[in-house]
């Protein structure tokens, strides 16, 4: 059998914490990130319906 260098009774380090959950931790991030993509999103769809509105008849 194994041995090991820690104590009894001592669990094992734990393995390191995954990229995902790292990020999904940090709700601050999640707020300004979700706030980027909409404020882009619709600025850019707003430039798109403005540009491919018909220009206005002459008189």
């Amino acid at each position: 059998m194994a041995q090991s260098n820690q104590p009894a009774g001592q669990p094992e380090a734990d393995p390191a914490v995954p990229l995902g959950q790292r990020l999904f931790d940090r709700i601050f991030l999640l707020l300004i990130v979700s706030l980027l993509i909409s404020g882009v999103l619709y600025n850019v769809w707003g430039l798109i319906e403005t540009l491919g509105a018909p220009p206005l008849p002459m008189r």
